[in-house]
């Protein structure tokens, strides 16, 4: 778990005093933690306090109210070429912001994760603060929901329905073409994090649901994200399949440590795409990424599979944005944009 300076969230409480500007009435949603919030009707200025989460208010038509976020240029490329109206939003690094800019940016209500270490310290100064987190694809139904209940207006509720029907129709038509494959027969994938320090990704995330959906096995069989292995750990796993996080780190299949393991001495590894929002992690492209996903590991069976294709229709579709062939391949092989816009 993270560690946050103790400094920062003393500077924070100092300032609980000073109470939020009032804001109505509003309306009452129930955010993924199970807790009641008063929201305003219409939201105007944003806190968008989770990585994952910004990526959702941007498809929900709601780019230009983000007010402040955590999403920042060097690190989300795809997301500010796709949302420009994010370079007017003030730029934070990590998850806990000062109160001060908040009431400098007139934010009205923030998003952050479960438990995130800026729950407490806003609500202390009453800014309605929604936990949006998810943790598999059930959840992040729920969560574009919720997302669309707290911006309050008809075109998140539409582009929320037609999200959800998109996934449905993905999630069927990956299941139809795997549900065949006994268990023993599904490759064991081993997704890696990050090379240095090595970490992998474990179950009950939402790493191991796109893995077991697309028709794999998580080679690893301990919980959580981010979890740090050896490589001993690995080779004792020897997975079928390794797919590395697009900003995992440079791999070299040569090396004595990697060269040995199955995966690698079958030319199964592979770079995972990064567009918006990393795809294999807690984002809003994890249509794309199942089937990707399912394609790597079944490329026999999805021979009609387009997912250049697919990839320009989602993002024309989800976030009003026309990619072109090439930019849809440069997310593919976990590229950023070739240029400015």
């Amino acid at each position: 778990m993270r560690r946050y300076d103790p400094c920062t969230i003393l500077r924070i409480l100092a300032v609980s005093c000073v109470v939020w500007p009032a804001i109505g009435q509003g309306r009452t949603v129930v955010d993924m933690a199970g807790q009641s919030v008063t929201v305003p009707d219409h939201p105007a200025r944003i806190a968008d306090l989770w990585f994952a989460h910004n990526a959702v208010t941007i498809m929900l038509g709601a780019a230009g109210r983000i007010a402040v976020t955590n999403d920042l240029p060097p690190t989300r490329p795809w997301m500010y070429r796709v949302a420009p109206d994010l370079y007017r939003a003030t730029g934070v690094v990590g998850m806990v912001p000062n109160v001060e800019m908040l009431r400098h940016a007139d934010v009205d209500v923030a998003f952050v994760s479960s438990d995130s270490p800026a729950l407490e310290p806003m609500r202390r100064i009453g800014l309605p603060v929604v936990q949006a987190g998810f943790t598999d694809e059930a959840s992040l139904r729920q969560a574009v929901a919720l997302t669309a209940e707290v911006l309050g207006d008809p075109q998140a509720h539409e582009v929320a329905g037609r999200y959800v029907a998109m996934l449905d129709a993905t999630r069927d038509r990956v299941a139809a073409a795997v549900s065949d494959i006994p268990e023993g027969r599904r490759p064991r994938v081993l997704h890696i994090q990050s090379l240095v320090p090595l970490k992998i990704d474990g179950t009950h995330t939402i790493i191991d649901d796109w893995i077991t959906r697309a028709g794999g096995r998580n080679a690893a069989d301990i919980p959580g994200n981010m979890h740090p292995v050896s490589v001993e750990q690995v080779a004792a796993w020897d997975p079928d399949v390794i797919i590395f996080g697009g900003d995992a780190g440079a791999f070299d299949p040569a090396s004595a440590q990697w060269a040995g393991l199955r995966a690698v001495r079958a030319g199964r590894v592979y770079r995972n795409p990064v567009g918006v929002f990393p795809w294999d992690r807690y984002g809003i492209e994890y249509p794309l990424q199942l089937l990707w996903t399912a394609q790597t590991l079944y490329p026999e069976r999805f021979v009609k599979l387009d997912m250049i294709g697919d990839t320009i229709l989602f993002y024309h579709d989800f976030f009003g944005y026309d990619l072109s062939h090439a930019d849809a391949a440069r997310i593919l092989a976990a590229k950023g944009p070739d240029s400015a816009p």
